[in-house]
């Protein structure tokens, strides 16, 4: 239990900065809501004051015939009514305004602020967590926190308030009833806390299996092609079911054990009515209690009900708040990219030269990276070759300081590249890889991309190095044509195309090839590698190669094998050295020698 409201206590703490903004017209809603329950509970009283004037006329009548009934008094009584309930409904209208603007106002900094953490975060947290989960939490989580605060807040406040000024005014009629009827508070408390501590793990399993159903839609519909052309729709199909199982499964052990409190604290609340009303029935007898207050009482009895219930109700939205709220401070409280460090010298102009000096690096504990040294010239196009697993993607990861090393240091220009900004580091490198990435615009915005101020005539050029200007042409819209969400209106070739036009266009210090030219048909690999060749030259190239015919003029070829470089050199030396490249090379070009 005490695990439990330390959770909830680090949920809070962590989103009260963000009510915190909008405290104000919270405490306005407390106020207004203050208002609309005390014109609530007056009304009652008013309304049995009419019910004991026409009691009291009939007994001052001296036949059924001769009553008299005290229409101004009545009409008097009824006057001020109509102006308790005019004040409630407009204060109730002023809550909803105000609650709902602080809370919607909220949430959007909410969302804001995970995107902006979302940014922060270092590669290693995507590598470690899916996708479909991250955007649940983003999305679904802070709707349920969305929903379950526009829903509870006045429920709760305004139900706290209703409860205490309607026994102020029940002390007022009887003390002994009053006593009776505060055991409904007792009652539904001991219900709703037995039931929800059996749900809340319900609840919390609930958010979990969403997370997991959304996880997995995202990846089988980005994957779809690839589950179609391998005939593993029923997979697929079984994948889905099984989590939309689980899914129903704890939603509704959730919902129904929450559901149940509804009914078994109507049930305390109709005992409690029936032991009222038979002492105050008796009392009227006795000519000690007004109808008009019985009539009021047995009212205020259904005040104290319907808040409780209400709140009970709610449990399983409060629930899943509480859930969600967990989830996304969580994300909020993960640790960030290592903060920048005081640029101690800026590159104003980049020759290229990149360095890695007993460079140390493993993802977990275990080092991948031993003591990695290799010098880069100015302007050499540097191939990196070796099996899967070798480190070569790594190798790129920590020059553009997706991560960073855990000992040595890697330079560019004799600068120790973690004493730059990542903003300044990055702008220095163009990169192509092999799984292309384009968004929804038109083709001129996808080109310019990396670099906003690019003129269009600078656009052509670009695509025509890349031999994709031909293809643009010949669209309706040529260079406005939109490329849908999905990116599938266009071939994958013609996808690779863009996106190294978009390099070449960026005109980068520093080039990172990631087998580029792998979606294109061999006709225009070759025209490619000429283009490749036209824009490597005079700047420093990093390609990473798995068909080794692509990089024998390269002027220094790294060999990796288990996160270190067995072997570095020239085609020509490297082959001469009968080693690791020599089997590899063999491997693909034995029938070409």
């Amino acid at each position: 239990m005490m695990k439990k409201l330390k959770h909830m206590q680090i949920a809070f703490s962590g989103l009260s900065p963000f009510f915190g903004k909008y405290k104000w017209q919270f405490v306005l809603a407390i106020v207004f809501i203050i208002l609309s329950k005390v014109s609530m509970v007056i009304a009652p009283a008013i309304e049995g004051m009419v019910t004991s004037q026409l009691f009291e006329d009939v007994q001052n009548a001296q036949s059924l015939t001769t009553i008299v009934v005290s229409f101004d008094k009545i009409t008097k009584i009824l006057l001020v009514l109509a102006g308790v309930y005019f004040i409630k409904t407009v204060a109730e209208s002023i809550v909803v305004f105000y609650v709902t603007n602080a809370i919607q106002n909220t949430m959007c900094d909410l969302r804001n602020a995970l995107q902006n953490k979302v940014r922060k975060l270092p590669v290693q947290y995507f590598d470690s967590h899916q996708f479909g989960d991250v955007l649940s939490r983003i999305t679904n989580d802070v709707d349920a926190l969305s929903n379950a605060f526009q829903q509870t807040f006045v429920q709760i406040i305004g139900g706290i308030f209703t409860v205490v000024f309607t026994f102020i005014m029940m002390i007022r009629l009887n003390v002994l009833m009053t006593c009776i009827a505060f055991l409904i508070i007792p009652g539904m408390l001991t219900i709703t806390i037995l039931i929800v501590k059996r749900s809340q793990k319900r609840f919390a399993a609930q958010q979990d299996a969403l997370g997991s159903l959304n996880s997995a839609i995202t990846e089988m519909y980005t994957g779809y092609h690839e589950i179609v052309l391998f005939n593993k729709q029923k997979d697929a199909i079984d994948r889905f079911t099984s989590l939309n199982e689980d899914l129903r499964v704890n939603a509704f052990k959730a919902q129904f054990i929450s559901s149940i409190i509804q009914p078994l604290n109507s049930l305390v609340t109709y005992l409690v009515i029936g032991a009222n009303a038979l002492i105050g029935t008796i009392r009227v007898i006795e000519g000690s209690f007004d109808p008009g207050d019985l009539q009021a009482f047995i009212r205020y009895i259904w005040y104290v009900n319907d808040p409780l219930t209400q709140i009970s109700s709610l449990s399983s939205q409060i629930q899943s708040a509480f859930a969600a709220m967990g989830r996304i401070v969580e994300i909020l409280n993960e640790e960030e990219e290592i903060p920048e460090k005081q640029p101690a010298e800026k590159i104003e102009c980049t020759t290229g030269k990149v360095t890695f000096e007993h460079v140390r690096f493993g993802y977990h504990d275990e080092l991948l990276m031993k003591d990695l040294n290799v010098t880069v010239e100015s302007g050499q196009m540097v191939a990196i070759v070796g099996p899967t697993g070798a480190g070569k993607t790594t190798l790129i990861n920590l020059l553009l300081r997706f991560y960073d090393v855990k000992g040595g240091s890697i330079k560019i220009d004799g600068v120790d590249i973690r004493y730059m900004k990542r903003g300044e580091l990055r702008s220095m490198f163009g990169m192509v890889l092999q799984d292309t990435w384009l968004f929804h615009g038109t083709i001129y915005d996808n080109l310019r991309y990396g670099r906003l101020d690019a003129r269009n005539d600078e656009i052509v050029e670009a695509a025509k190095m890349a031999n994709v200007h031909h293809f643009i042409r010949t669209l309706p819209d040529g260079y406005n044509s939109y490329i849908n969400e999905e990116g599938n209106n266009i071939s994958q070739g013609e996808k690779q195309l863009l996106t190294i036009a978009r390099a070449i266009l960026k005109d980068p210090q520093i080039l990172i090839l990631d087998e580029a030219t792998s979606s294109v048909d061999t006709r225009l690999e070759k025209m490619l590698q000429e283009a490749m060749q036209r824009i490597m030259k005079g700047r420093t190239s990093f390609v990473i190669a798995h068909r080794l015919s692509t990089i024998r003029n390269a002027d220094l070829i790294l060999v990796m094998n288990h996160g270190d470089i067995i072997e570095q050199g020239t085609h020509d030396e490297l082959m001469a050295k009968k080693g690791a490249y020599e089997k590899l090379y063999n491997s693909q070009f034995a029938n070409q020698e």
